[in-house]
């Protein structure tokens, strides 16, 4: 059994790989573990701008938001790979990644893709990422 830190680190160790397939809690312990990094990030750098005075951001604040934006380019081809593997799991192409991009909906239609239970047992994508049949007792522990 896989523990939360693997699988909010297992896309890194996937760095670009876009097949396979990725369970959806690979997908939400993965963007949890991104968004916990961007509010320390942020945390630190609203500290840093607070403590330097009426000029400004100091530069404790700039460097801190470079890594910010660092880390963000980083996480870029792990999310769009993430975002592939999970369109696999539930047996569909990983072009439907566009559908994301249309205005306003976009945004919506992949948080519901996101949220879609992958197939059960192999799919053309692969094998199971559960190793075969799941129970409710498996996808709540």
């Amino acid at each position: 059994m896989n523990s939360p830190m693997d699988w909010a680190l297992r896309p890194l160790k996937h760095y670009a790989d876009f097949e396979g397939r990725s369970p959806r809690s690979e997908y939400w312990w993965f963007t949890l573990f991104q968004w916990l990094v961007y509010v320390v990030l942020c945390v630190l750098f609203f500290v840093g701008a607070a403590g330097s005075g009426p000029a400004g951001p100091g530069a404790f604040s700039w460097v801190v938001f470079a890594v910010g934006m660092l880390f963000l380019m980083a996480m870029f081809i792990p999310n769009l790979a993430m975002f592939v593997r999970r369109l696999h799991d539930q047996d569909l192409s990983g072009w439907f990644i566009l559908l994301s991009f249309i205005p306003y909906i976009g945004g919506i239609i992949a948080i519901v893709f996101m949220c879609i239970r992958g197939t059960n047992g192999p799919n053309r994508f692969g094998s199971d990422p559960f190793g075969g049949e799941r129970h409710l007792e498996q996808v709540f522990a």
